[in-house]
């Protein structure tokens, strides 16, 4: 079938056959094995038609159009349907082959490798970050690995100054055991969490935007974009935090030596803002640069731990052992292992907020995930690297320094003692040393309890330690400051906000956001200046657990919806682990601060509330998409389960629209009383062959839809191809719907022109009305003065199959060439405005309840009264009746009506209902059935069948005299609804039924065009399929 003809030419280079080493040496190069390079063409006698990109290779021994599986088609993949590159569309190896001579290309089998294959040229390796093939002028991006781009910097950023020091003085509180328990309970969280970005990381391909581009692809773009904005600016912020952590350290180095610039508070302002302009020169000058700034303060650091090492085994001198360090001692172990509560923050929850901060910073390598040459291999390693390392540093640091340093110290040399003193109290008597009095008063200087500087004071060497600080506030404010630029961009980028994509432009080979460096810094200077940030640091806090927690929602979420597009590489997570986290990380913030948990709850509710109002035209593919696939699979399974009952009955509307575009008013109709209440689906027969109207159903179907959204019609679009009307609409009859939610009312607009269209197309129209009624559907046919079809205004396609091309009204199938509009056109016209977008008034909905239908005809119009824009129209019930009996049959009516419970409280009998027309309305009549008689003079049935053979249609003077009566009725109804609903809102009507195989079409439409004409207001002419919809029992 893809087969093309072998041509009568010298053999191209190639031997038939590939292997798997082929095609990953070619994918390593950059490129797939068939992707078509410049000047590539089918080695064909004939040239073909073939869709763009399209390669012809000889692969498998003969010439075809079929490729080999390969990278480039796979990347950039959007959405089911769209066109790849490289692979051949199923009509290139489907449909007949055309010849294209415009298409001919020079064939280069000298380009062609012994096995087949086209080179690949030097550029092939270099991919953009959007997936285009790199130039070789343009300079190849900076790019970091595991180590250097993600756990080197994860580490930075969860050291910080707790590390040196609070750890200590938690470990004194707390005692060993349970500030174990105080790691081991934050790391769980944070190892849940770095899980969690594993398998997200991992499941598919990661650009730039870290936290906000993982969340928003994982759970869509209304909490993404709200934890996006957020977190961008708690990074900024922490800019500020880290940056006067570090000037608060300078400036009590300053006083010590009592070389203060100004005053502690503005030369807490000058160093910061000193530091954050060398820290911003720092990030400007390329991620090169900053990622050696990172990895000196980690050399730092590490050089301050390994010094706090060996201090702890040098033996102490006296002026230790007088702050309370021994070296390793196991009674001062056993001593430190058990708590010692104190102060107000003296307690397991207090000191787990207070560490809790120190876990955090497991983002830092994500947020830069589009510096990373593989960020599905990076992204787990390094961030699981980082925890497990930083945690043991953690671990190490409590034990060794709770089985060094006593509680309480005093500092004094004068405090030393004979072992075994009397009056001595506490373990530093056995040690030589009486820290009794200050122990007992609390007023001892030192000891882990009351010195934070503890693990300075072990150390080798003590100003390594304050280098040590340096580098962990340095450090978390770099990475901050890095992170936040890069993670706004992506957002920017995605322009779900306003006024913010003016920083989303990137700079240079790495696409570096140079504004986005700049708002950051201002903010940061903001805070700075400030010099206050113990209010603003709970809600940062709360900020970055408000990330974890929405990181681990998306795990479990993705997991739990069983989506087919959630397969990622990395295995080692578990779904209810993930929402353990999401849960624990919830609790987490309301333990730290309640009140700034609860501001942080309310920014992102209000900013999802804008995304959802605003409905930012993205698709990304998130598992909310398929958790609502799986809800409505769930439910209509589930639905199919329920037994129907009268009680739970909805009018389901299949709406003959065409084009809904072409009949707004027929659309906005049945949509005002389906809307949140019931199934709306609106139906398009593309009248044709299949082969030429297929590319026309698939191109204008997502403009329908669109259309429809753009309206506000809760409705779905289908269509099918048929070669005539009538057979597409039992095509939609038949199979339209889903198990319980089917159509039961076809909803079609009124044949105008039927006495002036084709014979066939009138049997068609009322044969569609009929097969509507044999598959129990009830039928609503609205007509309106004006017509419904607006496409001659809209100069769009005209349908020839109801009507003729004067006269474009009212059809419902579709004969426009392919191509005559395209879905983005569709969706972006003008909206045509109908009457049913407007409010009503005080006007009336007149219902002429004639025929017992079920109820069908009371209860669209009960529906379309409960909407706001028809609430003030007033119900009116019209009934036949005897002159003679008007109150009984009126009581009786209104006895029936209040059962129902519809409010519907005036009711008039027509008494006059059977009175004879006014002849000149008989004779219009006579007229408008007089081309469409048959005049065979009452012959015998047999002989009328032969004379109307061919010509269905036609009226014999029998059946004419024998509906006499009932056309009479006709006439006479139409008087009266002239008479009674000449200023009503809306009228609707019980039409007659027309017998099968005994009313001829024409007579039956004679009917309705009588009964309907010269009416100003809309009419709905409803029959139900006389099953009950209503009921006044309770069960």
């Amino acid at each position: 079938m893809a087969e093309l003809p072998i041509p009568d030419v010298p053999p191209a280079r190639c031997s038939g056959r590939f292997t798997i080493s082929t095609l990953l040496g070619m994918e390593e190069a950059g490129r797939g094995p068939y992707t078509p390079t410049e000047g590539s063409s089918c080695d064909s006698a004939q040239p073909t038609q073939l869709s763009s990109s399209t390669l012809c290779t000889r692969t498998f021994g003969y010439n075809t159009v079929d490729v080999v599986p390969a990278y480039e088609h796979y990347a950039n993949s959007k959405g089911v349907g769209d066109p790849r590159k490289g692979r051949p569309s199923l009509a290139d190896l489907h449909s007949i082959l055309k010849p294209d001579p415009s298409r001919l290309r020079t064939p280069v089998s000298d380009v062609q490798h012994s096995n087949g294959l086209p080179e690949a040229g030097p550029e092939a390796g270099l991919e953009e970050a959007e997936g285009e093939p790199g130039r070789d002028s343009e300079p190849e991006p900076v790019r970091f690995g595991w180590v250097k781009g993600v756990m080197i910097r994860c580490m930075l950023n969860i050291w910080g100054v707790i590390l040196y020091l609070r750890l200590p003085w938690i470990t004194a509180q707390a005692g060993i055991a349970l500030t174990w328990l105080i790691i081991l309970m934050s790391v769980t969280v944070t190892t849940i969490t770095g899980l969690s970005i594993s398998a997200i990381s991992t499941n598919g391909k990661v650009k730039s935007g870290g936290t906000y581009f993982l969340i928003s692809r994982s759970l869509g773009p209304e909490l993404g974009g709200s934890i996006g904005l957020i977190f961008a600016f708690a990074n900024a912020v922490a800019v500020a935090m880290h940056t006067v952590g570090f000037a608060e350290t300078v400036r009590d180095l300053l006083q010590e030596h009592d070389s203060l610039i100004v005053d502690p508070t503005n030369d807490i302002r000058i160093i910061g803002v000193i530091t954050v302009t060398v820290l911003l020169g720092i990030s400007l000058a390329g991620m090169e640069w900053e990622a050696k700034a990172q990895i000196l303060f980690f050399l730092v650091i590490l050089v301050s731990f390994i010094n706090y090492l060996v201090g702890t085994v040098i033996p102490a001198t006296a002026e230790k052992q007088a702050k309370g360090f021994f070296s390793y001692r196991a009674d001062i172990f056993a001593q430190n292992f058990v708590p010692n509560w104190r102060g107000p923050e003296g307690s397991f929850f207090g000191l787990f907020s207070i560490f809790f901060p120190s876990a955090t910073g497991i983002l830092a390598g994500a947020n830069i995930s589009g510096d990373l040459k593989d960020p599905a291999i990076a992204i787990p390693k390094g961030t699981l690297m980082a925890i497990f390392w930083t945690t043991m540093s953690y671990l190490v640091l409590s034990a060794t320094i709770g089985a060094c340093v006593v509680r309480d110290a005093s500092g004094s040399l004068n405090d030393s003692v004979a072992v075994g003193s009397p009056g001595c109290e506490g373990l530093a008597c056995s040690f030589g040393w009486n820290f009794t009095a200050c122990a007992q008063q609390q007023s001892c200087r030192y000891g882990l309890s009351n010195y934070y500087q503890s693990m300075s004071m072990v150390s080798g060497f003590g100003p390594l330690i304050t280098a040590g600080i340096f580098g962990a506030t340095l450090s978390s404010a770099l990475a901050c400051l890095v992170s936040a630029p890069k993670v706004f961009q992506c957002l920017c980028k995605d322009q779900l906000y306003p006024l913010i994509g003016f920083f989303g432009k990137g700079y240079g080979r790495n696409s570096e956001p140079i504004r986005g460096y700049m708002l950051t810094y201002v903010i940061a200077v903001g805070f700075i200046l400030i010099a206050e940030l113990n209010a603003i640091a709970p809600i940062i806090s709360n900020f970055f657990l408000c990330s974890y927690a929405l990181i681990n929602f998306s795990c479990f979420h993705a997991s739990i919806t069983n989506s087919p597009g959630w397969r990622p590489s990395f295995r080692y997570y578990s779904k209810w682990a993930a929402l353990f986290g999401a849960v624990i990380s919830v609790v987490i913030m309301f333990l730290l601060t309640w009140w700034a948990a609860l501001i942080a709850f309310g920014i992102v509710i209000f900013l999802l509330g804008y995304v959802l109002y605003k409905k930012p035209d993205v698709n990304w593919g998130s598992s909310m998409q398929a958790s609502s696939y799986n809800m409505a699979l769930n439910y209509s399974v589930g639905l199919s389960e329920v037994d129907e009952h009268i009680k739970n009955y909805r009018p389901q509307c299949l709406v003959l629209t065409g084009p809904p575009n072409f009949r707004p008013a027929l659309v906005d109709f049945v949509g005002t009383f389906t809307k949140n209440l019931s199934l709306m689906l609106c139906g398009n027969v593309l009248i044709g062959p299949r082969k030429q109207k297929m590319p026309e159903s698939r191109l204008m179907a997502d403009g329908h839809t669109k259309w429809l959204m753009k309206r506000k019609i809760k409705a779905f679009y289908t269509d099918v191809v048929a070669e005539d009307l009538r057979s597409g609409v039992q095509m939609l009859i038949q199979a339209a719907g889903l198990g319980k939610m089917r159509p039961n009312i076809l909803v079609l607009g009124y044949k105008r022109n039927w006495w002036t269209a084709s014979p066939q197309s009138l049997e068609d129209y009322v044969g569609i009305l009929h097969d509507a009624f044999d598959f129990k559907y009830g039928v609503c046919v609205m007509r309106m003065k004006e017509g419904l079809n607006v496409s001659g205004v809209l100069q769009a396609h005209v349908n020839l199959t109801f009507e003729a091309a004067e006269h474009p009204e009212n059809g419902t199938g579709s004969r426009a060439a392919p191509g005559t509009a395209d879905p983005t056109t569709l969706a972006s016209e003008q909206q045509a405005s109908t009457i049913f977008q407007s409010k009503q008034g005080k006007k009336t909905i007149d219902i002429y309840w004639l025929f017992d239908d079920g109820g069908l005809t009371l209860l669209i119009p009960y529906l379309l009264g409960r909407k706001k824009r028809w609430a003030k129209c007033k119900i009116r019930v019209f009934v036949g009746g005897q002159i003679n009996r008007m109150d009984e049959e009126r009581k009786a009516i209104v006895s029936l009506l209040s059962k129902f419970r519809l409010g519907f409280h005036e009711v008039h009998i027509l008494p006059d209902i059977n009175q004879k027309p006014r002849p000149e309305h008989i004779k219009r009549f006579d007229e408008l059935i007089a081309p469409f008689r048959l005049n065979d003079g009452f012959k015998d049935e047999a002989t009328v069948n032969e004379m109307r053979q061919g010509c269905p249609w036609k009226i014999s003077d029998e059946e004419v005299d024998k509906n006499r009566a009932k056309s009479l009725r006709q006439v006479r109804l139409n008087e009266i609804l002239r008479d009674y609903s000449r200023d009503a809102a809306l009228i609707a009507i019980t039409p007659p039924i027309g017998r099968k195989g005994r009313c001829p079409s024409s007579l039956y439409m004679a009917w309705l065009e009588t009964l309907s004409q010269d009416l100003r207001p809309p009419i709905i002419l409803t029959r139900g399929n006389q099953e009950n919809v209503l009921t006044f029992y309770c069960q």
